[in-house]
This record gives structure tokens, C-alpha cells and sequence, in this order.
């Protein structure tokens, strides 16, 4: 299953990024985040449904200096067969 996530907020440095790619391993998911243009965070994660859940409930909090406002979620019953979790630029 795919969580295809935008962060908004304050989310851009503040370590964001690399925040999600700990929490996404830790968590044995696989995919990419990325900064947008419009100062948000685009991601996908690839895994089982329930720690996707869980992983879009984190995503409400991100790291100590992030203040994030929304977090808009679509899931796709689908596999992309990612290898790892990465920065994509």
C-alpha cells in the first residue's frame, strides 16, 4: 500500500526531511520525501497499511521545531516496490 502525503506548515528548515526519512526506516517503510515550491513536504511511503497509519499520525507532529498545520493523505492499494526510503530533490 502507498501514503501519498503534503505537508503544510512550517516545514521546511527545520529538518523535516530528514526527520521523516528516520521515522520512514525505523518504521521499515520505503519511498522519497521532498520540499515543494509552495514551502510544504511531499511524500510517499510504501508498506503495510496499518504503520502507514501510524506513520501519517507522526507526520501531524514532525520534528521539535516543525509546526505543522495540515497533513493531506491519500492512500493507493497499489506496490511501487521502492528499495529504500530517500531525499529526493
Amino acid at each position: 500500500m502507498i501514503l501519498h502525503a503534503e505537508i503544510k506548515g512550517r516545514v521546511q528548515g527545520v529538518g523535516f526531511r530528514y526527520w521523516v526519512v528516520e521515522e520512514a526506516e525505523r518504521l521499515g517503510l520505503k519511498g522519497w520525501v521532498r520540499n515543494t515550491r509552495d514551502g510544504g513536504v511531499e511524500l510517499e511511503a510504501e508498506g503495510e497499511e496499518e504503520t502507514l497509519f501510524e506513520f501519517e499520525k507522526l507526520l501531524w507532529h514532525g520534528p521539535p521545531l516543525a509546526r505543522v498545520t495540515e497533513v493531506r493523505a491519500r492512500y493507493h492499494d497499489i506496490d511501487k516496490n521502492y528499495t529504500n526510503f530517500s531525499i529526493v530533490y
